[in-house]
């Protein structure tokens, strides 16, 4: 073989073979780059164990489970913990691979070293093995690895970089969002049936969709049958690996080119100002506990990679029967290079992060206070500007809203927010003062000096939990499907049923429901803080009381895009709340101080005068040209009550710019003819109803 040169990160390098192994050409390799490249003269494997003894890698040809080559790693292509080769001559697109390790085996010290296992690559860029949706791995079959061709072009293509505060986060699972026969799109349940649905998150106005998990996991965990159907772990909280896109979710085969179906979604959201955040889950893997099965983690190397107990078994503070052990060096490596190439390599533009309270755990499970992987990704270079979102509870009771170790760089799904208001909502009005703290940003939770409005996700509605329609149409849970006798899910849902349980045709509850969903998305889009909300709120989409569709891959958790035709007043609705919100700075931010004397956010908590709660945000146009006022006026209760608007000069005049109750506009938006002016102070706020009055003076 002539002698050819490769430029790699360490600089220029003679790529001359040495050893000739099971019939190939090979080299000590680039130790320094994980996983498996490909490089002009091959493909170059890196991998590292600090338990093994040795290492084999296999290659196979696509779909075969025996493989046509098996080229041990001889000692001196060993550094350290790290094994490394070049492999001459391989084209990525004639093999897949896996590798085998050797080393200990002592359960009892978490060493579970076995040459029989047939390992994934931790880094691997692609995973084969379960490609297609809903179809379990033959028996006797593994996953492999594929090699990944990184030629997307992505032009001059930026992520938007929208602040936290004028955010309006839209949560959807991407096989759901389209799966549905009456979504319209060509590929249902994929990628590109979500990108086909752009021009509906441009009317509806997000600028930011956060995808339920879409790394590789596998559906068929767990899968069983209940009643005659097949359930199946849908929601995807099963990470396989870390590094690769869920190839069942890509509309076609993508051979060695996987995530490009992926990319081109990404880059066409952010070409309409929308942001991607991706909700990933660090917390645990598909593997499972003692009783899982041991397909990669477990065969590197166990002990580092998963929080045992000092006989050997698995800490769950997941509730999924491991732990990963995220503050070790190795698994905190891991889980920055796996962000910060998401990051380079798809343009996503923020995280959340799935029971985050377990990064900041030390190895024997105890919270800590500086919790190393958190403040690495505060201030990783690569991630400066991508959002950070904790999930900041876990399933072993560590809950920390509020008091998530930040440096100013984490947010958090604010579930003070969700109890507070849902309960504040459906007519608790004892708990004024706490939802007029919601109102605010939470300012008890996150003080304004030091973490401000970006802290806090304010939600109502996410996919754990009740939809926005079947909050207001069930009093209780109804997991029947899920196979665990209703025993699975929250009872703590704040729920009302509005005086009849599931669905129904009488009409004054179906209109009552209509006039309290309109009555929280009101009060999401005029809190302080950044507001999320669940795909399909935005036409009453119901999972018919489930509230833990997390095994439900079927018309329960899939969105009837039929809804949208049956409930246009509420999209009309929602759509003018969201640009409600884009169009007045002063309810995101302080905008400066109004010349008319209010101050810059004032609420007015129910008394013994009315039971109408106000909140007013008052400031300046963007320009400076003007002031701008906004005043939401919300009555909980059930009895119509009066509400004095603050006081203005004789220029200036209160308009209404949203109704629930349709006492001042018929369909509770303005029609053609705009907002309705309104005479005098004292207005009228009918029962169980949000009006939001708007004033833009000289």
């Amino acid at each position: 073989m002539a002698e050819q040169e490769f430029i790699s990160p360490r600089g220029s390098i003679h790529m001359v073979p040495m050893d000739v192994i099971a019939g190939f050409e090979v080299r000590p390799g680039l130790y320094e780059l994980n996983g498996a490249m490909a490089i002009p003269v091959g493909v170059n494997f890196t991998v590292h164990s600090f338990g093994a003894t040795s290492c084999e890698l296999l290659l196979f040809h696509r779909t075969e489970d025996e493989p046509y080559a098996v080229l041990p790693f001889p000692e001196h292509y060993r550094v350290g913990k790290v094994f490394s080769m070049i492999v001459f001559g391989l084209n990525i697109m004639d093999f897949e691979y896996a590798y085998r390790m050797d080393g200990p085996y002592d359960a009892a010290k978490g060493l579970l070293f076995d040459k029989k296992n047939i390992l994934l690559d931790i880094y691997a860029k692609a995973v084969t093995g379960q490609s297609r949706w809903g179809r379990p791995r033959q028996e006797g079959s593994f996953y492999k690895a594929r090699v990944v061709k990184d030629d997307f072009n992505w032009g001059r293509d930026r992520p938007p970089a929208i602040p936290m505060e004028d955010l309006v986060i839209y949560e959807l699972h991407v096989r759901g969002f389209t799966k549905h026969g009456s979504s319209g799109v060509d590929h249902p349940g994929t990628f590109d049936g979500l990108r086909q649905k752009i021009p509906h998150l441009k009317e509806l106005g997000v600028n930011a969709v956060e995808l339920m998990p879409i790394f590789e996991f596998d559906e068929m965990k767990d899968s069983r049958m209940v009643d005659g159907k097949q359930v199946v772990d849908y929601w995807g909280y099963n990470t396989v690996s870390f590094f690769a896109p869920n190839t069942s979710y890509a509309a076609s085969a993508e051979y060695n080119r996987e995530g490009n179906e992926l990319k081109t979604l990404i880059k066409e959201l952010n070409d309409n100002g929308i942001e991607c955040i991706l909700d990933v889950v660090f917390n645990h893997t598909a593997e499972g506990n003692e009783l899982g099965p041991c397909f990669s983690f477990k065969g590197f190397d166990n002990n580092i990679y998963y929080m045992l107990t000092p006989d050997g078994y698995y800490y769950n503070f997941s509730g999924c029967g491991n732990t990963l052990n995220c503050n070790h060096p190795i698994v905190r490596q891991m889980i920055m290079d796996c962000l910060r190439y998401w990051t380079i390599n798809y343009h996503v533009s923020g995280f959340r992060f799935d029971l985050a309270s377990i990064l900041g755990r030390n190895e024997d499970g105890s919270p800590m206070s500086k919790p190393p992987l958190l403040q690495a990704l505060a201030f990783d270079p690569i991630l400066g500007n991508v959002k950070l979102i904790a999930e900041a509870w876990d399933a072993g009771g560590l809950y920390q809203v509020g008091s998530f170790p930040s440096w100013n760089r984490w947010a958090e799904w604010n579930g003070r927010y969700r109890d507070d208001m849902r309960s504040y909502l459906k007519g608790d009005c004892w708990l004024a003062h706490e939802a007029a703290q919601r109102f605010m940003g939470s300012p008890d939770l996150y003080h304004p000096e030091y973490r401000g409005y970006n802290a806090s996700v304010n939600f109502l509605n996410c996919h754990d939990g009740f939809t926005l329609w079947d909050m207001y149409s069930y009093n209780e849970k109804h997991n029947e499907a899920n196979g665990w006798n209703n025993t699975d899910g929250s009872d703590d849902n704040r729920s009302w049923n509005c005086g009849a349980e599931g669905e129904t045709d009488q009409e004054e509850v179906l209109k009552l429901r209509r006039r309290l969903a309109k009555n929280a998305f009101t009060v999401l889009m005029l809190s302080r803080g950044t507001p999320m909300f669940l795909a399909g709120d935005e036409f009453l989409n119901t999972q018919y009381g489930n509230n833990n569709a997390y095994c439900q891959d079927n018309e329960i958790s899939w969105l009837d895009w039929d809804r949208l035709k049956e409930n246009q007043e509420h999209f009309a609705y929602v759509k003018h709340m969201i640009h409600l919100r884009k169009t007045h700075d002063v309810i995101r931010r302080s905008t400066g101080d109004c010349t008319i004397g209010l101050p810059q956010m004032q609420l007015r908590e129910p008394d013994g005068q009315t039971k109408v709660f106000g909140v007013i945000y008052a400031g300046r146009t963007p320009d400076g040209s003007r002031d701008d006022v906004v005043c939401l006026a919300l009555n909980v209760y059930w009895e119509e009550q009066e509400f004095v608007l603050p006081g203005l000069p004789t220029s200036m005049n209160w308009f209404v710019e949203a109704d629930t109750s349709g006492q001042y506009l018929e369909k509770g938006i303005p029609g053609p003819g705009g907002p309705v002016q309104i005479k005098g102070r004292r207005v009228k706020v009918g029962p169980r109803s949000a009006v939001v009055f708007v004033c833009v003076g000289r």
